[in-house]
């Protein structure tokens, strides 16, 4: 199930395992209007706390610390993507790492910050995610592309065929990797946002994508955004 949201103050769940960590990023995000309705110290609490959420209790963004003892953040990315759970994830981390930012997004995270943003970076990721959209860190994009096109194929990846993408989905393609939501795309791009979300489905049944993110990086792969 995806969270949509509402318009009204986004629900966050903050999950990392220093306890000082997570009480200042729930007043950070505060003051940037963000409401903090959760918080965990490893992956599995995460976990917890989430399959016993109520439906009106779902965050609508998990902001996720990658290195944590035990259960750490890809376990939880790799959970949830597991269980086809489609809550959009925001990694906020101190490890500026290609193959971390690889395997983050590989296994479903939607974006990637370092815990030396600002409040105003911090609160507009968050909602850039609950409407929908992708954010990475600018400091890390560009080694994060060069990452993409030189790594290993990931598992399953191998024999894609990427049919030829028209012109305005590779533009819609690359408005999705700078982060925009569909309705910001429609604006954009001068459509409907009913036919921004059309070109979407095109593209991911073309890429064999499962979702936006995998989209992304099977395009760079394939050098469609190259």
């Amino acid at each position: 199930m995806t969270e949509q949201h509402t318009g009204t103050a986004v629900r966050v769940m903050v999950v990392d395992d220093q306890t000082l960590v997570r009480q200042g990023i729930r007043t950070l995000l505060e003051l940037g209007g963000i409401t903090v309705m959760a918080e965990a110290g490893d992956g599995a609490e995460a976990l917890t706390l989430l399959d016993e959420a109520a439906e009106d209790q779902v965050p609508e963004v998990v902001l996720l610390d990658l290195r944590m003892p035990r259960y750490d953040g890809l376990w939880l990315l790799q959970q949830l993507q597991a269980a086809g759970r489609e809550i959009p994830v925001l990694v906020l981390t101190t490890f500026d790492d290609d193959t971390l930012v690889l395997e983050a997004l590989r296994a479903g995270a939607r974006g990637y910050l370092l815990k030396d943003v600002t409040v105003e970076q911090l609160a507009a990721a968050v909602q850039a995610l609950a409407e929908g959209g992708t954010l990475i860190a600018p400091s890390i994009t560009d080694r994060l592309l060069r990452a993409i096109k030189s790594a290993p194929a990931p598992a399953g990846a191998s024999g894609v065929v990427v049919e030829s993408l028209t012109e305005r989905e590779v533009e819609v393609l690359r408005l999705v990797a700078e982060g925009y939501s569909n309705r910001q795309i429609a604006d954009l791009v001068h459509l409907a946002e009913g036919t921004v979300k059309n070109h979407i489905s095109s593209i991911l049944i073309k890429l064999g994508a499962r979702d936006r993110t995998n989209a992304v990086l099977r395009a760079i792969r394939e050098g469609v955004l190259g």
